[in-house]
């Protein structure tokens, strides 16, 4: 299935049905006043976080969504009945803005969670409501509410306890793929993520965390350079962030460079980005066997930050980079099984 991130779409909600002129009209009855009845109200446009929806997809091809009117009210003191609302199905942690004003509305955080976007009209009233004893024949009704229309942007903005982050060809997915079941596409060229993944890591004591593996970043990103800065959102939600370099180039000098150029994209981005934890780690370790260590000595002297070793093709070092998270991921971490849907 396609993975879509972000929709533009075109709301409204049900105008408020008008309320009815009637006179009570039987035989043998006389002057049977008012019996006029109220409008229906519109439905309204209600935006829902669902079970089992995971994409932005089905707002990509259709792009308006209507409420049903409400119907005008009838005689015999009859209402109209109420138009149905229309329910979007929203993949949890979806963001909703006035693309007008740019407002946001309200986020999604977690399944269940309710908005109303577009509030129904309100049904108009029958002559009935007016009739009192000094006006016993009243001609008048009110008409229904208007509808309202707004024009809505959707950001679906994926919900994880850790991040991965790093240049293209860091390692990403193939730490991914050997600490969850998720099998993103893995390859030795650059940009072989071109979606963000998500997979669920099981330690000791039955813990888990949710897992995104995010594409690969470029310097420049943060301004629209590669693919990075479209999914930069994804995030902003998580509580760690895990920041891989290769050491593919057996230089500290080039795995240093790398990781000030992710940190500049991350601070360009968002001072909130930058700001959250980060464990750096140092990948494809297995390349230099026990100077693993050595080099990483090197790296970290010139970062100023402690750097982990890992091999995600032998597992060397990857539960302690799992277990020094851990922590930082807060109580709450441990029912975060159900976020990866």
């Amino acid at each position: 299935m396609m993975f879509v991130d972000q929709a533009v779409i075109m709301i409204r909600s049900g105008k408020g049905g008008d309320g009815r002129v009637s006179f009570r009209r039987e035989k043998y009855v006389a002057k049977g006043g008012p019996d006029g009845g109220d409008g229906g109200d519109g439905g309204s446009v209600v935006a829902l976080a669902a079970e089992g929806v995971d994409t932005l997809m089905d707002f990509s091809g259709r792009h308006h969504w209507y409420a049903e009117d409400g119907e005008p009210g009838g005689s015999r003191d009859c209402d109209g009945k109420n138009g149905k609302d229309c329910v979007l199905r929203l993949p949890a942690g979806t963001v909703l803005y006035d693309d007008v004003t740019g407002q946001c509305l309200g986020d999604l955080v977690r399944v269940g969670d309710e908005l109303v976007v577009a509030q129904g009209g309100k049904g108009g009233y029958g002559n009935i409501r007016f009739a009192t004893p000094t006006n016993q024949v009243p001609r008048e009704a009110t008409p229904g509410e208007e509808a309202v229309e707004r024009t809505l942007r959707l950001e679906l903005r994926l919900i994880a306890d850790v991040g991965l982050v790093g240049l293209p060809n860091a390692g990403k997915s193939t730490f991914l793929s050997s600490v969850s079941r998720a099998t993103p596409k893995i390859a030795n060229y650059p940009f072989t993520t071109l979606e963000p993944q998500l997979g669920i890591a099981e330690i000791s004591g039955g813990r888990r965390m949710v897992i995104a593996d995010l594409p690969g970043l470029i310097e420049g990103a943060a301004g629209g350079h590669g693919l990075g800065s479209r999914f930069l959102r994804h995030v902003e939600r998580t509580r760690v962030l895990v920041h891989l370099i290769s050491c593919e180039s057996g230089d500290p000098e080039v795995c240093a460079a790398a990781y000030r150029t992710i940190r500049g994209e991350l601070s360009d981005y968002s001072e909130a980005l930058a700001s959250k934890h980060e464990v750096v780690a140092l990948s494809k370790t297995d390349l230099w066997g026990d100077d693993a260590p050595v080099f990483a000595a090197e790296v970290e002297g010139l970062i100023g930050c402690r750097v982990e070793t890992v091999s995600s093709a032998t597992r060397a070092g990857v539960g302690a980079l799992l277990e020094r998270v851990w922590p930082s991921l807060g109580r709450d971490a441990q029912a975060s099984e159900g976020w990866g849907r």
